[in-house]
């Protein structure tokens, strides 16, 4: 198997975008990615287009990666159109890795784009709910944000975690957008501002909750000989995984499947809990921000609402997370969501997150992870995406 570096990385800001259509935006990532690399973009042999929403928003369907990435300039390769819901774009990355460690071809890019703002967010918010059983909900669609707030509840009835825990991780995740220029918003919050603000679903409030947005990312990967040829430090792709999600379980016994994939991968990859640095995780719900800490098994169960306290996911903390502002202050895009976290941690390793970068005693972080969820089946989520990236 060969070794998969990440040799480019670009984005679009994520934000409301009326005046830009979805061409424009992937063209944009994908030549930021193209001039990060240095590379020559007929390198690229194929290609792993991110889009989760554009037949129902935008009424293209079937073929959106071969329109949107022809205007930017690419056909002939192989193009390959990935939809998994909010996970569509950890979908297309550890794709376009695969295609490259296992020799199909040299350089592969993942793409990752969405446009939510069309004019109509009954539509938007229609089309978000179908990433669930539509058959098993006849057709009341799916209320992500309840069932957040469902598990946000349980959580603190089983810890002991309060809402100001988890207005605390927002006005964090705030802090660190307002250094993130590719960032919705970019305004701080007080833990105030966070409880006083409307209750979307008990005790989940407004500014709890991720928002729709538009943008795009982009992320090129090599093997390591083009990677040398390019004669600059790259960002090694140690391991990816992507994983559905499990079986109703009555009795609710068994790991979650974030703590299944997370131990497959690190046995995979020979290293250990203790060498992750930093973190990107969805949280579509700043109170999940907890639990995936958790389940990743960074931390003992119940214990991360404490340790937000103590500045732990800071910046400056042992072990920071969501340093672009995560979903809830960065934006959400769907489809650019996944691809966005893989260039949020490649920027940190290489040293180029400017105000926002993470230092450990003083140097440069060695290893972040990147876990990107998506959809809803049963009780669990459909798909569930874990990157490590080293440097």
């Amino acid at each position: 198997m060969e070794k998969v570096y990440v040799i480019g990385v670009g984005m679009h800001p994520f934000g409301r975008f009326l005046d830009k259509s979805l061409k424009y935006l992937t063209r944009h990532a994908v030549w930021e990615a193209i001039q990060d690399a240095g590379i020559d973009p007929k390198k690229v042999e194929m290609a792993y287009f991110s889009n989760s929403f554009a037949g129902a928003l935008n009424g293209q369907h079937s073929v959106r990666g071969q329109i949107y990435l022809r205007d930017a300039g690419f056909s002939e390769i192989p193009i390959i159109n990935v939809e998994n819901a909010c996970a569509s774009g950890s979908t297309a990355f550890q794709h376009a890795c695969l295609a490259v460690s296992s020799g199909q071809v040299g350089v592969a890019i993942a793409v990752g784009v969405e446009k939510m703002f069309v004019g109509d967010n009954t539509k938007t918010i229609t089309a978000l709910g179908s990433a669930g059983d539509v058959e098993a909900t006849k057709g009341q669609g799916l209320q992500f944000t309840a069932l957040y707030a469902l598990k946000a509840l349980n959580y603190m009835e089983e810890y002991g975690a309060t809402p100001y825990h988890f207005a605390k991780v927002a006005e964090k995740n705030s802090e660190n957008a307002v250094l993130n220029p590719f960032a919705q918003f970019r305004k701080k919050l007080s833990v105030e501002d966070v409880l006083n603000s409307r209750m979307i679903a008990d005790p989940l409030t407004l500014y709890m909750c991720s928002p729709i947005a538009d943008g795009s990312a982009a992320v090129i990967v090599a093997n390591e000989k083009v990677a040398n040829q390019l004669g600059q430090a790259q960002v090694h792709v140690k391991g990816s995984i992507l994983k559905s999600g499990q079986l109703y379980d009555p009795n609710n016994k068994q790991p979650s499947m974030i703590t299944k994939a997370s131990n497959e991968l690190f046995e995979k990859i020979g290293i250990g809990h203790s060498d992750i640095n930093m973190l990107e995780v969805h949280d579509a719900a700043v109170s999940v921000e907890f639990e995936h800490i958790e389940d990743l098994g960074l931390l003992p169960k119940g214990t991360a609402f404490q340790e937000i306290l103590e500045g732990t996911f800071s910046l400056s903390g042992k072990l920071p997370v969501n340093m672009s502002g995560g979903l809830t202050s960065k934006g959400h895009p769907v489809g650019a969501s996944g691809v966005a976290q893989i260039v949020e941690i490649t920027k940190q390793l290489r040293g180029e997150a400017k105000e926002r970068q993470v230092y450990k005693n003083g140097k440069l972080p060695l290893t972040g992870l990147c876990l990107n969820t998506g959809g809803r089946v049963e009780d669990d989520r459909a798909a569930y995406g874990i990157t490590i990236l080293s440097r």
